[in-house]
C-alpha cells in the first residue's frame, strides 16, 4: 500500500499533469469563444506547423526536463535533448510530440475535472440530495449506497494523474530523445574522451614512472657507493629526471585544465639522448645505435617512439638493474623500429603482464604497426615497429 501511495507524495508527479494540462490551455480558451469542431482542428493543425520549426524542440526539450524528469540533465546524451531539430526526421518526431501531448492533455485535463465531478454527485445522491455537479456523467435518482461509491472516482482520478505523467514522460523519452545521429555523435564524442584519458594516463605512467624509478636506483646506489662524487652524480641526475618529469607533469595537467588545449611540446625521438643519459647514469651499460633520418619522423610516431623507448629503459632499470642495454633505433624503408634488448632479470614479466608493456603494445596498434616483448635468445627484448606513413 506504502508503495501504491509513494507516487502521490512526489511532487513530479503533479508537475506532469501540469505539463499535460498546459498544452490544451490555449485550444481550450479558444474552444470558449468559438465552440466549433474546426477550432480543435485549427489547434493540432497550428500545432504541426509549430513542430516544423526547429527552435521548437528546444522550447519543449526545456519543459520536458524540467516539468516530467523534475531534474535538468545535462549532456547531449540525456534521455531528452535541447537542441533544435537537424533533420526532417527530428522535425517529423517533435511534431507528433506535439499532437500527442495535445490529445493526451485533453483526455488527461477532461478526467481530472469530470471524475471528482461525479463523486461529489454520488456523495450528494447518496445523502438523499440531488445532483449538486453538472458532470459529463448524470447520476439519477437517490441511493445510500452512491455515497459507498464516492470514493472510487477520486481514486481513479488520481491513478489517472499518475499514470498520465510516466506515459508522457516515456513518450517524451522517444520522440524528444536524441535521434540516431545525435546517438552516435554523442558515443563518438565519449569515446574520444575515454581515448584521451587513457592517452593522458599513459603519458603520466611513462613520464613519472620513469623518474621514480630513475630516482629509486640512482639513490640505492649512491647510498651503497659511499662516494661522495658518485653522490653527486646520482642526485644531478636525480635532479635532472625529476625537472623533467615536472614538466611532463604540468603539460598533462595543463591539458586537463583546458580541454581545447592543442596538446604540444611532447618529448620525441630527437630528445631520446636524455633518455640514454639517464639511463646510463643509473648505472646501466647503454651501446645506443640511431641511424637513418629520424628527426624526419613525423611527429605523432616520433612521440610514440620516445615513451616506448622510455618504457622500454624503465622497465630495464626495474627489473634487471645495472645490465648491459643494447639500443637499436632505425628510420628507413617506411618503418620506424625500436629494438630494445637486455640480460633477462631473474624475475621475468610474464606477457601481458603490467600496464607498462601493455602500453607499449597499444601504441603501436594506434599507430599501425606491431610489437613484440618477452624472451628472446637469452635476453629480453622490446621490438617494435612503426609505419611512417
Amino acid at each position: 500500500m506504502v508503495r501504491m501511495l509513494r507516487p502521490l507524495t512526489r511532487a513530479v508527479t503533479y508537475t506532469r499533469w501540469l505539463h499535460l494540462a498546459v498544452a490544451t490551455v490555449w485550444p481550450t480558451l479558444w474552444l470558449f469563444i468559438e465552440e466549433a469542431l474546426w477550432t480543435q482542428v485549427t489547434a493540432a493543425v497550428l500545432l504541426g506547423l509549430a513542430g516544423l520549426v526547429p527552435a521548437t524542440r528546444v522550447v519543449e526539450g526545456f519543459q520536458a526536463r524540467l516539468l516530467l524528469t523534475g531534474r535538468r540533465q545535462d549532456g547531449e546524451s540525456a534521455d531528452i535533448v535541447t537542441t533544435p531539430s537537424a533533420t526532417w526526421a527530428d522535425r517529423g518526431r517533435t511534431v507528433v510530440w506535439l499532437e500527442a501531448r495535445l490529445c493526451l492533455g485533453w483526455v488527461v485535463t477532461h478526467l481530472t475535472v469530470q471524475l471528482p465531478l461525479l463523486a461529489v454527485d454520488l456523495l450528494t445522491t447518496g445523502l438523499g440530495f440531488g445532483p449538486a455537479a453538472d458532470g459529463f456523467v448524470t447520476v439519477e435518482e437517490n441511493h445510500w449506497w452512491h455515497a459507498v461509491l464516492a470514493p472510487v472516482p477520486l481514486a481513479l482520478s488520481l491513478v489517472v494523474v499518475v499514470w498520465s505523467g510516466h506515459l508522457a514522460t516515456a513518450l517524451a523519452g522517444q520522440l524528444l530523445g536524441p535521434s540516431r545521429a545525435e546517438r552516435m555523435a554523442a558515443l563518438e564524442e565519449r569515446t574520444e574522451q575515454l581515448l584521451e584519458r587513457t592517452r593522458i594516463a599513459r603519458e603520466l605512467h611513462d613520464s613519472i614512472g620513469h623518474a621514480l624509478t630513475v630516482a629509486v636506483v640512482q639513490a640505492g646506489a649512491a647510498r651503497a657507493a659511499g662516494d661522495p662524487a658518485f653522490t653527486d652524480r646520482a642526485l644531478s641526475a636525480i635532479e635532472e629526471t625529476g625537472r623533467t618529469a615536472l614538466e611532463d607533469l604540468e603539460r598533462v595537467l595543463g591539458v586537463l585544465r583546458e580541454s581545447g588545449k592543442p596538446v604540444s611540446g611532447r618529448p620525441t625521438l630527437a630528445d631520446a639522448d636524455r633518455l640514454l643519459d639517464s639511463a646510463r647514469a643509473s648505472g646501466a651499460k647503454v651501446d645506443a645505435e640511431v641511424t637513418g633520418p629520424v628527426d624526419s619522423v613525423p611527429g605523432p610516431v616520433s612521440r610514440e617512439g620516445y615513451r616506448i623507448l622510455q618504457e622500454a629503459l624503465t622497465n630495464v632499470l626495474r627489473h634487471a638493474g645495472a645490465v648491459p642495454v643494447s639500443v637499436r633505433v632505425h628510420a628507413g624503408d617506411g618503418t620506424l623500429v625500436l629494438a630494445i634488448r637486455n640480460p633477462l632479470p631473474a624475475a621475468i614479466p610474464g606477457p601481458g603482464r603490467g600496464s607498462g608493456l601493455r602500453g607499449i603494445r597499444e601504441r603501436a596498434a594506434l599507430l599501425g604497426g606491431r610489437a613484440r616483448t618477452g624472451p628472446d635468445e637469452g635476453d629480453w627484448q622490446v621490438h617494435v615497429e612503426l609505419p611512417l606513413s
